[in-house]
């Protein structure tokens, strides 16, 4: 069984991308860290119900350990936009083929195993969640934010193969709906300045 883990926004620069949520829902976000594995650096926003949203970009002043980013950030030129989702998953060795390879990586007091393929690609375009496994001991990202007054109220995932997709995975999670059609995300939010989406 997955769990909704966090949301990712991709952009070409994290400045941007972060004026790009913080206009849309009225809040701030805090600042997030350095991922020197993949060249990149983001920022974040607490959400209700213990998950939270990143923003994620290139690092323009880091090279990237792994020769190539994630999230498909070697291939990104667009407005920033919602990318990918990514999922708890109990057993990081169990998670299927098309999700890519789990890589472990640490940042100050964080541990985590997450997938990857090998090119930095997301599958399915990011239609099909990264899956993700919090090292025991590790205390989740969403619990050290500020909580924002924003509760994340419906995420919606269209894509072609939206059937095959739901296929594989296992999330029992009503905020979650997959659809048939042309590929597209849009998350809704309660904020405090009433309901917005991405």
């Amino acid at each position: 069984m997955l769990i909704l883990d966090h949301l990712a926004v991709a952009c070409t620069s994290l400045e941007e991308g972060t004026a790009w949520v913080q206009d849309r829902l009225g809040v701030a976000l805090q600042q997030g860290g350095q991922h020197p594995r993949y060249g990149t650096h983001n920022t974040l926003l607490g959400l209700a119900d213990g998950i939270y949203l990143e923003v994620i970009a290139k690092d323009p002043d880091a090279t990237p350990e792994a020769g190539h980013s994630w999230f498909d950030l070697d291939r990104f030129y667009s407005t920033p936009r919602l990318a990918n989702w990514i999922c708890q998953i109990e057993d990081i060795a169990a998670a299927p083929r098309v999700a890519g390879v789990a890589r472990a990586l640490t940042r100050g007091d964080l541990a985590w195993q997450i997938t990857v393929p090998d090119d930095g690609s997301l599958p399915f375009g990011g239609a099909f969640p990264t899956l993700i496994e919090w090292a025991k001991g590790t205390r989740h990202p969403a619990s050290k934010l500020a909580q924002s007054g924003c509760k994340l109220l419906q995420f919606e995932i269209a894509h072609p193969y939206a059937n095959e997709i739901a296929d594989m995975i296992v999330l029992n999670d009503p905020r979650v709906q997959m659809t048939t059609g042309d590929f597209a995300m849009q998350a809704t939010f309660e904020t405090p300045h009433g309901v917005r989406t991405l």
